[in-house]
């Protein structure tokens, strides 16, 4: 019998596999976007005039519009942005978006354990767990809005408050940046609140938190976090947290593939973050040289939170609520002592030469400002202390990718990653509140605002 026919059957279905392949790619939506200026955070380099050619939520190509021109697909959407500069969708590494904490009056704060904090905290537990993913929803996309395309929510949503609204944002239902989950917070009792109605207090407590009380308990922790899929394991490290329990934690979300960070602002929480090797110590603003140099040697990141250097907390409080004289000059006082001693500390840390990025720590009610404008003012804060502006943006892009484990999807503007851009009318690295005044931002290839047109 003739083997034609079977060539020609292989021929037909040949053609058919090309005309499907050519037909699927001819779907794909694509986009060659232009500006002046595209920084690369990594090197410092600039490209100028620049391009970049988008298919679906990637990015394809780099380089000047001559070169992209030469093999751009035919019927590309092109935006032009003018001379504006591109920079990588910003990072926050540390947020909580499911909290809008008012600063209560002076009396009222004098009479509770952490009472700047723990008012505000508790009404967010016991009230309406929808009425808090609707506001989380909402300050995700004023995020996004100010170009921070991506968060990690460290902690304060609920049981599953953080991993549901990453879903949702997933499946396109909602509008906002890429969410890294962590759940429920991990912690010792009594660390964020005391002196509870013992008939109500394991149940509150268990809306926001999981308890350590031991190796054990620490492991299981770690799997019911891991139950609800989270992406990230906080934990809270203070006088009553072991190196032992710290250690099963992070052994156990190893053994998940999950990372872990460490709340961690003073020495002895420092060195137990350190010893227990967490990924990632967060805050950290009492750490020594020697504690620096030991997460230099052991690759720990330190996430900076400059939230309240500069005097924050007179600009959360005074539009609010009456402050004394002397309350105030006492606010002032302790501001200038802070910022000496952050600002002292950031310099410790670029000279040790230990892994950091930084995050907002924004939980407040900031009065006039959205939380994204709240959360790109802190996150440039680092200026302020002393820190390049190249550096600055490397701590919310680049080194941020990196401690999230995410440097193959985000951080830069590379083939192969997320088309996540934010576009700058000047030079931030001249200039860094340029940041803070974001007027292009794409996630996933898809326009979420574009104030160049």
């Amino acid at each position: 019998m003739s083997d034609e026919p079977c060539r020609f059957r292989l021929s037909g279905a040949m053609v058919f596999a090309a005309v499907a392949f050519l037909a699927t790619n001819s779907s794909a939506t694509v986009t060659q976007l232009k500006a002046g200026r595209l920084l690369d955070p990594r090197t410092g380099n600039v490209l100028s005039p620049a391009a970049v050619f988008i298919e679906d939520n990637k990015i394809k190509e780099v380089g000047s519009p001559s070169q992209l021109q030469a093999h751009a697909a035919a019927g590309a959407k092109i935006i032009d942005l003018g001379n504006a500069t591109l920079l990588p969708g910003l990072i926050d590494s540390h947020t909580h978006l499911f909290l809008d904490i008012i600063v209560p009056p002076e009396l009222e704060q004098q009479r509770h354990f952490n009472g700047l904090f723990a008012p505000g905290m508790l009404l967010a537990i016991i009230e309406s767990p929808s009425k808090r993913v609707l506001m989380g929803a909402q300050f995700a996309r004023e995020d996004l809005e100010s170009g921070i395309t991506t968060v990690r929510n460290l902690g304060h949503s609920g049981i599953d408050g953080d991993t549901e609204l990453r879903d949702a944002i997933n499946a396109g239902r909602v509008v906002g940046p890429r969410i890294l989950a962590s759940g429920r917070k991990l912690i010792t009792r009594g660390s964020y609140v005391q002196n509870l109605n013992p008939a109500l207090a394991d149940a509150i407590l268990q809306q926001e938190f999981l308890l350590i009380d031991g190796a054990d308990q620490a492991r299981q922790a770690v799997r019911r976090n891991a139950f609800q899929n989270v992406d990230v394991i906080k934990v809270t490290a203070d006088e009553n947290l072991t190196v032992a329990e710290l250690a099963a934690v992070i052994e156990e979300a190893h053994r998940e593939h999950l990372k872990v960070a460490v709340h961690a602002p003073d020495k002895v929480s420092i060195q137990t973050a350190i010893d227990a090797q967490a990924d990632s110590i967060e805050h950290g603003n009492e750490a020594t040289d020697a504690q620096l140099k030991q997460m230099r040697d052991k690759g720990i990141f330190l996430d900076l939170t400059p939230t309240f250097n500069d005097g924050f907390y007179l600009k959360i409080t005074e539009p609010s609520i009456v402050i004394s004289p002397a309350s105030r000059a006492d606010a002032v006082s302790r501001n200038a002592s802070r910022k000496e001693h952050y600002d002292q500390l950031v310099q410790r840390v670029l000279k040790s030469g230990v892994k950091f990025a930084a995050g907002s720590d924004m939980c407040w009610f900031y009065p006039g400002k959205s939380r994204g404008q709240a959360s790109a003012e802190t996150l440039v804060k680092l200026r302020d202390a002393g820190m390049r502006p190249l550096d600055v943006i490397r701590s919310i892009t680049t080194n941020a990718a990196e401690m999230l484990g995410w440097q193959d999807r985000i951080g830069s503007i590379e083939p192969g990653k997320f088309a996540d851009l934010v576009g700058v009318a000047g030079d931030p690295v001249a200039d860094i509140s340029e940041l803070e005044r974001v007027q292009f931002v794409m996630k996933e290839g898809k326009v979420i605002r574009n104030e160049f047109k």
